[in-house]
C-alpha cells in the first residue's frame, strides 16, 4: 500500500481547483510558470507556489530554461493515487455484492 504521507500531499494539492487546473494545462503539454499565471491574472510568486505543492506532491516537475522555468505533469504519483481509489473501490464492491446477495436470499425466503 501507498505511504500515507505521499497521499496526503497528492490530495491535499489535488483539493485547489487552481492546481487541479494547472494540472489540466499541463496534459495539453509543457508551460512556463508566466503562461500558467496568465489566465488567472495572478503574479509569478503566487504561480510558483501553486506548483511548488503540485511539485512536492510529485504531480509536476520543473526544469529552469533560460530565464523561465518550465512545468510539465510529473511521472508517476496519480497512479499512486489510483492505486488507493482502485483499492478501496474493489472492497466497496465486494461488499455491497455480498449486502446485494443477502437480500436477494432473503426475498427468496419472504416468498
Amino acid at each position: 500500500m501507498v505511504q500515507h504521507e505521499t497521499l496526503d500531499r497528492i490530495y491535499s494539492a489535488l483539493a485547489d481547483a487552481t492546481r487541479r487546473d494547472i494540472l489540466t494545462r499541463l496534459g495539453e503539454g509543457p508551460a512556463s510558470i508566466g503562461e500558467l499565471a496568465e489566465p488567472y491574472g495572478m503574479t509569478l510568486t503566487g504561480m510558483k507556489k501553486h506548483v511548488q505543492v503540485l511539485e512536492d506532491a510529485g504531480l509536476v516537475s520543473t526544469e529552469k530554461v533560460g530565464r523561465s522555468r518550465q512545468c510539465r505533469l510529473g511521472e508517476e504519483r496519480l497512479d499512486d493515487a489510483m492505486a488507493w481509489i482502485s483499492f478501496y473501490q474493489r472492497l466497496w464492491e465486494r461488499r455491497l455484492d455480498g449486502l446485494e446477495a443477502y437480500f436477494t436470499l432473503q426475498k427468496g425466503t419472504d416468498s
